[in-house]
């Protein structure tokens, strides 16, 4: 499941479909996944806009954040950093 958080403004529709489609291809690379939080939130910089997202993995807990001029290209960042975060945590776990 993906939780959504917006700090310090109200994300559009367009925005959290947008984040429901990138974050949500991270479920298919490991079935126990916790759920996936993703917060959004504006900086004090009106170009910069900040993106984390959380996910529970079996005995530990990965997190991402980046930052970049729009939530869009932000968002995209994170969840391809959490992919390759989430590969090799299952690497880690399984290739013992």
């Amino acid at each position: 499941m993906i939780n959504i958080k917006s700090l310090k403004f109200d994300a559009d529709e367009k925005l959290l479909e947008y984040v429901e489609k990138k974050v949500g291809k991270l479920e298919k690379f490991f079935d126990n996944m916790g759920d996936l939080d993703v917060t959004l939130s504006l900086l004090p910089d009106p170009e910069n806009k900040a993106v984390k997202i959380q996910t529970r993995f079996p005995g530990e807990d990965l997190v991402i954040e980046r930052n970049a001029k729009t939530f869009e290209e932000a968002v995209t960042e994170a969840a391809d950093a959490m992919k390759e975060k989430i590969v090799r945590a299952k690497e880690r776990k399984f290739d013992k």
